[in-house]
């Protein structure tokens, strides 16, 4: 099948692999335009972008897919697929009605839940036990298309969100080649309609939804730790009673606790090492001081000396 690649993200990566080793054709791979990132704000390329190049292919990269110059373009491929992976652009009616056979998306949950940007943070942030990735028909609402293929897959305990969208991309392989072999041997297949009262939204993330507050359940707080990792991460502060000195970290993966109920204030470390919340104990079990590296918690208690009474509280 010819087909045209929208797509910017690394979760688009396994598919982009698959697509060329199973001999697809892929004249064009459209993704965002380079940009500065870090510090010294050093020009990057997507990481589609990078992963296309050095398999050869043609890269368009555009701020804006539905100028005419791209339309243009992407009618002379006379494609049969379009195919959208975390691209970060709409897709308007003329894009999509330049394809053959259809223009799709694959998305990181179980649609009709969690439609938006964050689908795979979300599912973790909330506890879910089960979620998965849908490959659907584009249409101008936002993940409301009918639906083609859906894969699922259990959570794992602890589970971060990094660690879910690196197993959910490559769940995508399996619903993309499903997709495109439903598509090869049934022409008629239609796909199914969502049934939008069962839709949930999944609101894409900022840097204040990783301020956390230790004066919630603990099972609630953990799956929201591990559900920010690695971005944009639990943040609060470490504050020593001893010296009164506070330390901005990141807490990156945790599991409820002992059982008991606290009587310290929430926030405060006992002496297991376990932090309390509203209804029991939490266990943290990796951090990120800033400025530091990734470590367990362990490592981090022996390197802050770190005692009873010693607190995690909100960043101001």
């Amino acid at each position: 099948m010819r087909i045209v690649l929208m797509a910017s993200g690394e979760f688009a990566i396994p598919t982009l692999r698959s697509l060329v080793n199973s001999g697809h054709e892929l004249p064009l791979v459209i993704t965002q335009p380079d940009r500065g990132s870090g510090r010294g704000r050093k020009t990057q390329c997507t990481a589609t972008k990078a992963k296309a190049l050095e398999l050869g292919l043609e890269v368009l990269a555009t701020p804006n897919v539905n100028e005419s110059a791209v339309v243009d373009r992407i009618r002379e491929l006379n494609a049969d697929l379009g195919l959208v992976i975390a691209f970060g652009q709409k897709i308007g009616a003329e894009v999509r009605e330049l394809f053959a056979r259809d223009c799709i998306n694959l998305h990181a949950s179980l649609l009709p839940k969690y439609r938006g940007a964050a689908p795979f943070q979300w599912c973790v942030i909330n506890g879910d036990q089960e979620t998965g990735v849908t490959t659907f028909r584009l249409v101008d609402r936002m993940d409301a298309g009918s639906i083609y293929v859906q894969r699922m897959t259990g959570l794992r305990p602890q589970e971060q969100a990094c660690e879910l969208h690196d197993r959910l991309a490559a769940i995508g392989v399996d619903a993309v080649n499903a997709t495109i072999e439903l598509m090869e041997t049934d022409p008629d297949f239609e796909p199914v309609p969502q049934d939008d009262t069962l839709a949930t939204k999944a609101p894409k993330l900022s840097k204040s939804d990783g301020h956390v507050r230790f004066d919630q359940p603990a099972a609630a707080l953990a799956n929201r730790i591990n559900g920010l990792w690695d971005w944009p991460g639990a943040r609060c502060q470490f504050v020593s009673k001893a010296t009164g000195k506070a330390e901005t970290v990141i807490l990156a993966m945790a599991r409820p606790g002992a059982s008991d109920k606290p009587t310290e204030t929430p926030g405060t470390i006992d002496f297991r090492r376990h932090v309390a919340t509203a209804d029991q104990f939490i266990e943290i079990l990796e951090v990120k001081p800033t400025g530091g590296r990734l470590m367990s918690f362990e490592d981090y208690v022996n390197g802050r000396r770190i005692q009873p009474g010693d607190t995690f509280e909100p960043v101001a």
